[in-house]
């Protein structure tokens, strides 16, 4: 049975279609997307009892995910933003989730307030994209939290993540193709070594629009390039990998 949660204005409960779960988002807010979804399957491997952080966790899409597809021990999400963070404390209610996931309303620059250095086994994160003050920017502040580098910058997703993982602990991280060089040079300044990588097309003819990164803390160089993942056959329909990602079944 599911709780029977107050939902304010402009907000709905989507169905994620896997094992009964469910988010609450705002229609006026920043919902997640595709990105989300494949960062939680790329992480799905995870070890049975990891005490895992989701930095930036926005309405916890990635960390409920997780707690579906994994059989972690405890998974904490930061998330900046008062009315988002509420928002996700409601879902993981809604999904009985309490003894499991937690959130912590801060900026992830404030973690060592809250935690000792080498607590985590993993790190998950889909940060903001864009740099400050580049492309377009939203007036509506909470996607542009969301989208641009506003009370945090990549580097500082990195270096919280080298003090909070564990030696030989897990940072699983989507963003832009564009920005990768960035995030293997910060990878290795904080001493977080990419291990895997993968790119994802919409489709075989089109350019990356997004890179999946595994990294270990203090692990030894040796990088896995992974096979591409095409979001879109030649036909327009999803492949049968991003079906069997999203628990469709194929027809």
């Amino acid at each position: 049975m599911k709780e029977n949660i107050e939902l304010k204005e402009n907000e709905r409960i989507d169905d994620l279609e896997y094992k009964d779960l469910k988010i609450i988002q705002n229609k006026d807010g920043f919902c997640f997307g595709i990105d989300s979804i494949l960062l939680s399957d790329f992480a799905k491997n995870i070890k049975k009892g990891a005490k895992v952080l989701d930095l930036g966790t926005g309405t916890g899409i990635i960390a409920t995910l997780l707690c579906g597809k994994t059989e972690l021990s405890q998974i904490t999400g930061i998330e900046i933003q008062e009315e988002v963070s509420e928002m996700a404390k409601r879902s993981i209610k809604l999904n009985h989730l309490e003894g499991k996931f937690k959130i912590i309303q801060d900026n992830i620059v404030n973690l060592n307030h809250h935690f000792e250095k080498n607590t985590f086994d993993v790190i998950v994160t889909n940060p903001p994209y864009k740099k400050k003050e580049t492309g377009v920017e939203n007036v509506d502040k909470r996607k542009l939290i969301s989208r641009h580098e506003i009370e945090a910058n990549l580097e500082d997703f990195i270096k919280i993540s080298k003090d909070m993982l564990k030696d030989r602990g897990e940072l699983y991280i989507v963003h832009r193709p564009e920005r990768l060089v960035d995030l293997l040079f910060l990878m290795r300044k904080y001493k977080i070594e990419p291990k895997n990588i993968r790119f994802v097309y919409a489709n075989i003819n089109a350019m990356p629009k997004l890179v999946l990164i595994k990294g270990i803390k203090n692990a030894k160089p040796f990088l896995r390039i992974e096979n591409n993942l095409y979001i879109y056959d030649q036909n327009g329909k999803y492949t049968d990998e991003i079906l069997e990602i999203y628990h469709k079944k194929k027809g």
